[in-house]
């Protein structure tokens, strides 16, 4: 599942994407993404399935608080900065989230950087 086209056609043309981001390394074939929900705050995991506003997020680790980036859009393109100051609980293998606000595709930087944080226990 990928949310926006790699490669497009225009006028016998085709064009490639190209960007300075790596895209994050696929589960299943499952995109890795940071997903902000209405209520229930901020994931990241993959993304196995949507419908709506509710999402099934495999290895989805709740994203309670976290230091070292301005912006969920910063935090799926280069991750956290200050992994120490983070509070980020352990993930869960499977989680379905509901009222979904934005999705963003994140890079591998991103991804290696949020399975580094610590897990955080209260």
């Amino acid at each position: 599942m990928s949310y926006a086209p790699r490669k497009i056609t225009m006028d016998g043309n085709e064009y490639v994407l190209v960007t300075d981001s790596d895209p994050a390394k696929s589960v299943d074939g499952l995109l890795y993404c940071i997903i902000r929900a209405d209520r229930a705050g901020v994931f990241a995991g993959y993304v196995e399935s949507y419908e709506g506003q509710t999402y099934i997020v495999r290895n989805a680790r709740r994203l309670w608080y976290w230091s070292g980036a301005a912006s969920c859009s910063e935090l799926s393109q280069k991750g956290v900065k200050k992994p120490k100051e983070c509070k980020f609980p352990a993930s869960v293998p499977r989680q379905r989230i509901h009222g979904v606000i934005e999705c963003l595709e994140a890079t591998d930087t991103a991804r290696k950087s949020i399975e580094g944080v610590g897990v955080w226990e209260a």
